[in-house]
């Protein structure tokens, strides 16, 4: 009981309970009104327990939300620039772009990126003329890459098929824009062109699904739909774009996913969530004290359910209610799949350049398929079960492409696991060893380039994180008080190396080169 009042008095009482209390289910079935901006009928298996019934309540959310956003909206460029941008079609640019870059991105991460490319290419048709390249380059490290290949694509669409002129419904974006979705339109139409449709991303399925208790998997196309239904039920015809943003921004900062801050919330005497936590404590508190009082304005009207067990937005009866998770019980998703293990081995070349510095290679991927038109170093996929030796021998045979010379097999030096890595430092004339392959071979675009260079390319994280365990295991492979730059032209057979894991942690043992080359027992 102790723990029910702390929780209570410090606003995170609304995500624990002393035990579910069930009284007698209390009829919730409600008429739906079929005036504009209500919801249309409830199938069969959804109760209207899960929905807004009630005019009057959903002017009062939007009031309440709305006058909360006013006053706690994050300062973010992207809004500064709808707010600020008479021009609509511009306007409508800056909007798509940061959508784009938020899928599945965080604002923080975003903010620095949106900020350069903006700067960079401040219109449509600014976009328009820029390379694939370029796009990646400024990209590179935000992940998801197919997105800016297809903002660029649908902005060269825009200029050349529809006279540079944006499309200005949530319909027409959706059908005539690559890469604009349902969610990307809705934004868009009601940020940028006032247009009263809803949007439903993981922030509004969180909120909606607390605020009317669904627990069904919201990733199923039935409770989807609902969803939808909803939002276009309570979006601000006044403010539909400041509506929109405010259900996002609720859901970003204060109805966040494990700590949510109930006390806080503009519409808690809206949440039903919230409303079933209030009543498990007062049902406590009245077993104790005998006395008791909910602050919560639907107490005495929300109280299960009429459909509970039929209901398709329940909680499925297989994961009820569980006390200790309060208001995060909602939204239940399906469990992920397990991702597909992979193994990649990727070899940092090295040579010295026509200058004495330096150089590394580089390989542009397939301008399809995953990190398309992406710069990488020389990499193969693994099959399965292949043991150290074999792979080295792989790899050896895959770079000596590149390389112009017979790779002496002691050069290559293991770095890490996850991705296999290996690098690998050249001797002779790197310009003649380069002349003699080019003419042998068809190869993807490639290039050698310095540190800097490598930096400013159009690369992914992952090879970023390649680079890093390079330089990590160069500076390990000298030993200390000798700095951070490994002497270059040194024989790397002749340092003991350590081996260093995905994840930064190294093994207390050294792995010399012969360890790596010795032939194990029974092979």
């Amino acid at each position: 009981m102790s723990k029910l009042r702390a929780a209570a008095r410090s606003g995170r009482g609304l995500q624990q309970g002393a035990g579910e209390v069930r009284k007698s289910p209390r009829r919730c079935r409600e008429n739906v009104s079929s005036h504009k901006g209500m919801l249309p009928p409830v199938s069969a298996q959804q109760s209207a327990y899960h929905l807004f019934s009630h005019p009057a309540e959903i002017e009062a959310f939007r009031k309440n939300l709305l006058s909360w956003y006013d006053k706690s909206k994050r300062d973010l460029p992207w809004r500064k620039l709808a707010a600020s941008e008479s021009d609509a079609n511009r306007r409508a640019y800056a909007v798509w772009v940061s959508e784009i870059m938020l899928q599945q991105t965080q604002v923080a991460t975003v903010i620095d990126y949106y900020n350069r490319w903006m700067q960079k290419w401040p219109t449509l048709q600014a976009l328009a003329k820029a390379s694939l390249e370029e796009v990646n380059e400024l990209w590179a490290g935000l992940g998801y890459y197919s997105r800016g290949k297809r903002l660029q694509e649908a902005s060269q669409k825009v200029v050349s098929e529809l006279a540079g002129q944006m499309p200005a419904t949530a319909e027409e974006l959706q059908r005539l824009l690559p890469g604009v979705g349902r969610y990307t339109a809705g934004a868009i139409a009601s940020i940028s062109y006032g247009q009263a449709t809803g949007v439903v991303d993981g922030n509004v399925i969180r909120v909606l699904c607390r605020v009317r208790c669904i627990g069904a998997d919201s990733s199923s196309p039935a409770v989807a739909d609902r969803l939808w239904d909803l939002a276009n039920a309570l979006v601000d015809p006044a403010r539909p774009g400041d509506f929109n943003q405010a259900v996002m921004e609720l859901g970003a900062t204060v109805c966040t996913p494990r700590a949510p801050l109930c006390v806080e919330c503009p519409v808690k005497h809206h949440c039903r969530a919230r409303c079933r936590v209030e009543k498990e404590l007062v049902s406590a508190s009245k077993r104790l004290l005998g006395k008791a009082a909910s602050s919560c304005s639907q107490a005495s009207d929300i109280e299960e359910c009429a459909a509970a067990g039929s209901c398709s937005l329940c909680l499925p009866a297989l994961e009820p209610w569980d006390s200790s998770l309060g208001v995060t019980n909602f939204p239940r998703r399906a469990a992920k799949k397990q991702p597909r293990a992979e193994r990649t081995a990727t070899c940092v070349l090295e040579r010295r350049g026509p200058q004495g510095e330096p150089e590394y290679l580089i390989v542009q991927r397939p301008s399809s398929g995953l990190l398309a038109g992406l710069w990488e170093f020389p990499s193969l996929a693994l099959g399965p079960g292949l043991k150290e030796k074999q792979q080295r021998e792989v790899l050896l045979a895959h770079v000596q492409a590149w390389a112009g010379e017979a790779v002496a097999r002691g050069h290559l030096r293991h770095v890490g696991e996850t991705y296999v890595v290996y690098s690998l430092l050249l001797g002779g004339d790197p310009e003649a060893a380069s002349g003699r392959q080019d003419e042998m071979l068809e190869r993807p675009a490639f290039r050698w380039v310095t540190q800097a260079e490598f930096q400013k390319s159009a690369v992914s994280t992952a090879m970023k994180k390649v680079w890093k365990a390079c330089e990590r295991q160069s500076c390990e492979g000298r030993g200390s008080g000798q700095g951070c730059k490994r002497k270059r032209g040194t024989n790397p057979s002749r340092t003991g190396q350590r081996k260093v894991e995905a994840d930064g942690s190294r093994p207390p043992r050294q792995l010399s080169l012969d360890v790596f080359l010795s032939t194990p027992a029974g092979e």
